[in-house]
């Protein structure tokens, strides 16, 4: 009997392979960064050639560890990086240009001709998003508008779209299955969420050929089994969902009103809306959590688009510490960030604010601030972020939020949990397992294969690990945030606010 379920967590700079056991536990992981390319201010591409061969060696290179062989392995599920998109040849199966990141601004002004206009409610009534250069649409029609012959190619069939997992299903099956599940065909706005299909009127628009989309399916079935080549050859691959419904799914968030958020890259709330699409009224999206045993489940959303990402970029690009683990001893190393405010909009900002021109900022600076107080202004601004999603979500939702289940790499930071929970004034809730989002595609697949044979047999896999309560006096939060909020407000449409009015 196969031991295992192997999770590929395709991620924005790293992809990596977990095993999982029948109790949830990590029995083997690997890990591999890949190439950050910045062409241009604004825009970000990865080699998708980079990311198949990173998320294959990482696969061989776990099971190699742990001694294993194929036979061992029951299902592979699949969690990845949204919105990311790649266009490959049919027939030679080689991508025809860069992926394009889902940071990438490149669009934003061709998503700014449809706003105001029929685009812009259309998008909005029948994919629950709002128009924005994060989603794939517009991101196709650059490429097929920008590689030489790629739009006639297009029209003759002969080139594929996909996201990372349908990239990824692509080059594992040999190139014989182009599917994709319904998290992600939900982040392309070209996908209707109440139709449960792809939108003819969506494709006008952002001129998209239907021959190049895959096939959506379910995100627990099977899709088909890894070609010879690998060390996995033979292994169903099972599950697929995108990284934060992936991690909602894995949370075990599967009842109206539960909320996660998951610091990663970026940080994503999200909140089981239930087996209906719920409109937002504060600029949160409405999208598909998952398809699954023949039922589809929605939530709100929202994005902060750079949450860790800021951690990297002390770490690359001010050279200010030599790991990622190195922020928890520097921002630790003062009591507060001494009135310095950190808004991250290298990318702009994402919910609720949706501003694409909005550019990253330091406010507060005086002769006494150190790299200490910046460290710890950009680790809260993770907090002031997802406080700003959470309350959006509390008023859509029109009842309050009991507790916040947490979980990401960035989770292991006890000062970014406390400080959550100071500016939330609620309980924040860490699970022992925090690699939900690669666990969350385990449980989709080891469902869809008989290695679980029910969401209620997960139920005693998840377990608290500590549970942060608010300690900061409600004045001294609201005094924060109100500065906070100064901050993003003199962020807002830094790249048009050419006079500085």
């Amino acid at each position: 009997m196969s031991r295992f379920i192997l999770s590929f967590d395709q991620g924005t700079t790293s992809s990596r392979a977990i095993l999982f056991n029948r109790e949830g536990e990590i029995r083997g992981i690997a890990q591999r960064e890949f190439e950050q390319i910045f062409p241009q201010p604004g825009w970000v591409e990865h080699d998708a050639e980079e990311i198949w061969a990173s998320q294959s060696g990482v696969a061989d290179e776990v099971m190699s560890n742990a001694g294993i062989s194929a036979d061992d392995i029951a299902a592979i599920g699949i969690t990845n990086q949204r919105e990311t998109t790649v266009v490959w040849d049919r027939s030679t199966g080689r991508p025809i240009h860069r992926a394009i990141v889902w940071q990438d601004r490149r669009t934003s002004e061709r998503i700014d001709r449809l706003k105001g206009g029929e685009g812009e409610a259309l998008i909005t009534r029948r994919t629950g998003l709002v128009p924005d250069a994060y989603f794939a649409g517009s991101k196709i029609e650059w490429i097929l508008d920008h590689v030489e012959g790629a739009r006639a190619r297009a029209e003759r069939g002969e080139l594929a779209f996909g996201t990372i997992d349908c990239w990824l299903v692509y080059r594992l099956t040999g190139g014989s299955v182009h599917v994709t599940d319904a998290s992600n065909a939900a982040r392309t706005m070209l996908y209707n969420i109440e139709t449960c299909a792809w939108d003819e009127d969506l494709m006008k628009v952002f001129r998209v050929p239907a021959s190049m989309l895959p096939e959506v399916r379910s995100s627990s079935e099977v899709y088909g089994e890894v070609s010879a080549g690998l060390a996995c050859r033979g292994v169903p691959i099972a599950g697929m969902a995108g990284d934060q419904n992936a991690a909602l799914f894995g949370q075990l968030c599967h009842e109206p009103g539960n909320v996660k958020n998951t610091y990663g890259t970026g940080c994503f709330m999200l909140m089981n809306s239930g087996d209906q699409p719920r409109k937002s009224s504060h600029r949160l999206l409405s999208t598909i959590a998952w398809q699954f045993d023949g039922k589809m489940t929605y939530a709100l959303e929202g994005s902060v688009f750079v949450g860790g990402a800021v951690v990297q970029w002390l770490r690359d690009g001010l050279k200010m510490i030599e790991k990622s683990a190195d922020i928890q001893g520097l921002a630790g190393s003062v009591a507060d960030s001494g009135g310095v405010y950190f808004v991250p909009a290298f990318a702009g900002l994402g919910a609720p604010h949706w501003d694409q021109y909005a550019r990253g900022t330091i406010f507060g600076l005086t002769r006494g601030t150190t790299s200490a107080h910046i460290a710890r202004a950009a680790v809260e601004s993770m907090a002031f972020q997802s406080a700003d999603l959470l309350d959006a979500m509390v008023a859509d939702a029109d009842a309050p939020i009991p507790e916040l289940r947490v979980d990401g790499g960035a989770t292991r930071d006890e000062i970014l949990l406390q400080f959550q929970s100071d500016v939330l004034q609620m309980p924040i809730v860490r699970p022992t397992m925090v690699e939900t989002t690669a666990l969350g595609a385990a449980y989709l697949a080891g469902l869809a294969t008989g290695f679980w044979g029910s969401v209620d047999e997960l139920v005693a896999n998840w377990k608290v690990d500590r549970v942060f309560e608010p300690r900061m006096p409600p004045d001294q939060v609201a005094e924060k945030r109100a500065n906070w909020n100064k901050a993003v407000r003199r962020s807002l449409g830094w790249l048009t606010d050419k006079d500085g009015k």
